[in-house]
């Protein structure tokens, strides 16, 4: 029996890693962790029976207590519970399936406690890669990648030899603006920008597809999970979300994983390797697939993706602005307080005044996101 621990339990990628759980039976969830959202807590906590549950503040673990009175689960909260959350004694996989930089800390107490990581979380690589991965190497632990992307480079490379490879072909679907141009965008609204064309996400992340930021911080993440340079990392847009990324060789030979959009099969890879397992669902029919089609990405109208490609470069404490920025950027967004041409202007605006600091330590990067949330605060609200 499999153990594990799930951060952001009640998120997209949480509730499918506990589908995942269910369907195979033969993993026991010892921790969860999640936001606010109590009454789906509770409902996961009756049916999966975790020792330990962690929510963000007192007041929900108060109420969460109450709901569970009847229960033997002990409940905690702030960073101090996610911490034991990750740490959890027992558990071989923690799955930080929580949304934003929240998520740093709880990953390298997991690495130190020996855990394996199955990450989903992006903020923590591409932010503090130059820290988490050279731990996870000093205790041993593997990060499985869960993004679907990065999971695909991850298969390709199995069987592969990995000093052998040339680039990294990073696949987008485009999202739901593709094609079109600044001018057309400029009265987007968030309904619109909540609606792509191939996949089922968080509100955050569809919003980062459509700005095509969310491809950025995945060019960043690649960058440390792979051990490339970003100037290795080539997006390319593939509207139909068949192939889910490339591995080019010095060789020149590409492999690539294909599949239909579903992120339980990156979850369930994660999970289980080097093990692969039945998976129900939807398989890819050739003899249905009409054509399967590419395109370079558009980064003069998708700038977001430019300004990553930079931050990559440069690294150190730049790409925790990129990140800080867009995320109170979306923020607004979904709170109709900024327009959605706004959102890489503001990152653009962020990271030109910012005064980047190389190798920055964990306190630095956190001081640094509460700068820039400080900055657009007085700035732009």
């Amino acid at each position: 029996m499999k153990k594990i621990a799930v951060l952001g339990s009640t998120g997209s990628i949480g509730t499918q890693t506990l589908e995942v759980v269910r369907e195979n039976g033969d993993i026991e969830v010892l921790a969860m962790a999640a936001g606010s959202n109590i009454k789906l807590l509770e409902a996961q906590i009756r049916e999966f029976c975790p020792k330990l549950a962690a929510v963000w503040t007192e007041e929900k673990a108060q109420e969460l207590r109450m709901r569970i009175r009847d229960l033997d689960v002990r409940v905690v909260s702030g960073m101090e519970g996610l911490l034991e959350a990750a740490a959890m004694p027992g558990t071989e996989i923690l799955v930080t399936a929580i949304v934003g930089m929240i998520g740093i800390r709880p990953t390298i107490e997991a690495i130190k406690a020996g855990k394996d990581i199955a990450l989903a979380n992006k903020e923590t690589l591409v932010t503090a890669g130059h820290i988490i991965m050279p731990l996870a190497e000093e205790y041993g632990v593997s990060i499985l990648p869960v993004d679907s992307e990065h999971s695909a480079i991850f298969q390709s490379l199995q069987g592969g030899q990995r000093k052998a490879l040339h680039k990294i072909l990073l696949t987008a679907s485009g999202g739901p603006f593709r094609g079109k141009s600044r001018a057309e965008l400029e009265d987007i609204q968030v309904e619109d920008a909540l609606k792509h064309p191939n996949w089922e996400m968080g509100q955050k992340i569809t919003i980062d597809s459509s700005t095509m930021v969310n491809k950025g911080l995945e060019v960043i993440e690649a960058k440390w999970l792979f051990g490339v340079n970003v100037e290795q990392v080539e997006v390319v847009v593939q509207p139909q979300s068949i192939i889910h990324s490339m591995v080019e060789y010095e060789d020149g030979a590409i492999i690539a994983e294909l599949g239909t959009p579903d992120m339980k099969l990156p979850i369930q890879y994660a999970l289980y390797y080097p093990e692969r397992r039945y998976l129900p669902g939807e398989r890819l029919d050739f003899s249905k697939l009409s054509q399967i089609t590419f395109e370079k990405p558009d980064m003069e109208t998708f700038y977001g993706l430019k300004l990553a490609f930079e931050a990559g470069r440069m690294g150190g404490t730049l790409p925790t602005v990129f990140n800080a920025a867009n995320e109170k950027a979306v923020a607004m967004f979904l709170d109709r307080k900024l327009r959605y041409l706004q959102i890489p202007e503001l990152i653009q605006c962020c990271m030109e005044r910012h005064h980047n600091i190389a190798d920055p330590t964990v306190g630095q990067i956190l001081e640094t996101e509460q700068e820039t949330y400080e900055y657009i605060l007085g700035r732009w609200c």
